[in-house]
């Protein structure tokens, strides 16, 4: 019990979960500002920042700062990023736009259109959870 406490306490845990909630908070207040309407967009795919790019930046700059550039740890952190960032954008991204075609073709179940990210929102995503998480290493 001690070991998941000491892990609590420390930053490379707290620090990209507080960035993943904040940057839902803040994809809520982006689309209030859009829309003019409160919507509840909290934990779904899509929208900006992308919080699955915050995250992985996050964790990938925590894991660079415990570990090392130079680690094998850190290295599995870039390929994480960029197949996350490259998912955001690419394969979610086409599966929404299927959907959007396939919901004007069918009115009987309606498909999920907005899945994956543009490049602005996974940019955005990056600078976030960047921003956030060298703010969170300078008051840990």
């Amino acid at each position: 019990m001690s070991d998941l406490s000491t892990l609590l306490r420390t930053y490379l845990f707290i620090i990209p979960l507080a960035v993943l909630l904040m940057s839902e908070v803040a994809k809520g207040f982006v689309e209030a500002t859009r829309s003019g309407t409160w919507h509840t967009h909290l934990f779904r795919p899509g929208g900006m920042p992308s919080s699955h790019s915050a995250f992985v930046t996050s964790l990938l700059i925590v894991v660079g700062r415990v570990s090392g550039i130079d680690s094998t740890a850190f290295a599995l952190a870039v390929a994480i990023a960029c197949l996350t960032w490259y998912d955001a954008m690419g394969s979610r991204r086409a599966l929404g736009e299927q959907a959007k075609v396939l919901n004007r073709l069918q009115h009987w179940q309606h498909l999920t259109e907005r899945l994956g990210h543009s490049g602005k929102e996974v940019l955005a995503g990056i600078i976030f959870g960047a921003a956030v998480t060298e703010i969170g290493i300078l008051l840990s």
